[in-house]
């Protein structure tokens, strides 16, 4: 959530971010609506002022002065229930608006409202023509690794069976990125899936992302990323500076609805309703957010380029940006049986935005303020085996493992 003092000191900083974003909000309409619940609030806290002076006044006062001051305080009390509650009203309309709006873009993010107007930063690896390349589903089919027919079956559209080798791969990933994070001072997280709205609320998904989000009852949801529970952790807690940046890596289930992607990525298991995913957060100091920013980045591309699969790094459009995310890149692997490049990772500086909302401050010399939180994907699995499984099949159709995982998994080729 953004400070609403932007409202009073920065208003044409607010409407300059939410220009760039492509958002339309009236801003003037929001800073008349902020001065007249603050001015509402002024005038009720004047009458219970006055009703409480003269309420210390009563025992003192006899005869005509005591009843006129008598049926003031009554006057008093009456005009200060109706004036608080039409303050209170003014706060509820005003917070109404004030939570969907998103998080201020950084000055550094590429221009644009959408996927395409992403800036490209830089590639690594050479992408393999995509002619006689099968993509994972036939490779599922031709090594029986891959149902995506039973899961249909079972359990509708957007899920898939992974069966023998694949499976072995993906706990292989998850092994190898904990492996690789751990000495980065990254404290391994097994973390809820299932969380209360606050938690959801208080890392920017509601309101706005309501509809991709699973309702298991009136009281809890399923994550979409375990960066809700990561974040959230740390609620209603103050950090010692000298404990900052504090790193987490988080595996977890994710559950999303997909909704508005009908017809797209419907083959296969690249955009599903369930997935495993290796996930960093990092909570840390304001003045050193940007740094760490870089440093999630380094470690995504370490990552990926440890196995090997070609990718290039974009700086997302800032009318592309989730409602927390001041800034984001993401990599994008090569995926040959597309035969385009595809999101594999993203890592987020939300600022004080996520922080403000759950009520998480640092302590230093200079008192207690936000700190910032950042998020970055270590490894979405599912994509992850699919840009494997493309990027190293052979031409007799069999699959080569990539170096890097053959002390988790065993073997060193699948058929």
């Amino acid at each position: 959530m953004l400070d609403p003092a932007l409202l009073r000191k920065e208003p044409a900083l607010l409407t300059e971010s939410l220009r760039r974003r492509g958002v339309d909000i009236d801003v003037v309409a929001l800073v008349a609506l902020d001065e007249e619940r603050r001015k509402a609030r002024v005038q009720a806290e004047e009458l219970r002022a006055e009703q409480k002076t003269i309420g210390r006044d009563i025992p003192r006062l006899e005869g005509e002065e005591r009843d006129a001051a008598i049926a003031r305080a009554g006057e008093l009390s009456a005009g200060y229930k109706t004036a608080l509650a039409e303050a209170d009203g003014l706060d509820e309309a005003f917070e109404q608006r004030w939570v969907e709006l998103p998080n201020l873009v950084d000055a550094s993010a590429a221009d644009g409202v959408s996927e395409e107007d992403a800036e490209e930063i830089r590639r690594w690896g050479d992408p393999r023509s995509p002619e006689g390349v099968r993509d994972h589903v036939e490779l599922g089919e031709l090594h029986g690794f891959l149902d995506t027919d039973r899961a249909a079956k079972v359990s509708g559209t957007r899920f898939g069976y992974l069966l023998g080798p694949m499976v072995r791969l993906e706990f292989a990933l998850v092994q190898f990125a904990l492996d690789h994070l751990e000495p980065h001072g990254f404290v391994p997280v097994v973390p809820p899936v299932l969380v209360r709205e606050q938690a959801l609320y208080g890392t920017g998904f509601f309101p706005g992302d309501r509809e991709q989000v699973y309702s298991v009852d009136d009281d809890l949801f399923l994550v979409g990323t375990s960066e809700v529970p990561l974040a959230a952790f740390h609620g209603d807690e103050i950090l010692d500076a000298a404990d900052l940046p504090a790193r987490y890596v988080g595996f977890s289930t994710c559950f999303r609805r997909e909704a508005g992607t009908y017809g797209k990525d419907t083959r296969g298991i690249f955009r599903v309703h369930q997935f495993d995913k290796v996930e960093m957060f990092s909570f840390c100091d304001p003045a050193r957010s940007s740094e760490e920013h870089d440093f999630l980045l380094a470690r995504e591309e370490e990552l990926v380029q440890a196995l090997g699969i070609p990718y290039r790094v974009v700086n997302i459009a800032a009318g592309d940006l989730g409602a927390s995310a001041a800034k984001k890149y993401d990599i994008e692997a090569w995926f040959p049986g597309q035969g385009r490049f595809r999101e594999i990772t993203s890592t987020s500086n939300t600022t004080d935005y996520q922080s403000r909302r759950l009520k998480i401050r640092m302590h230093d010399e200079d008192g207690n303020r936000l700190l910032h939180t950042l998020n970055g994907t270590a490894v979405a699995v599912g994509r992850w085996l699919i840009a494997i499984v493309e990027n190293y099949q052979r031409p007799d159709g069999g699959i080569d493992v990539p170096e890097a995982l053959h002390p988790y998994v065993g073997f060193t080729s699948i058929g």
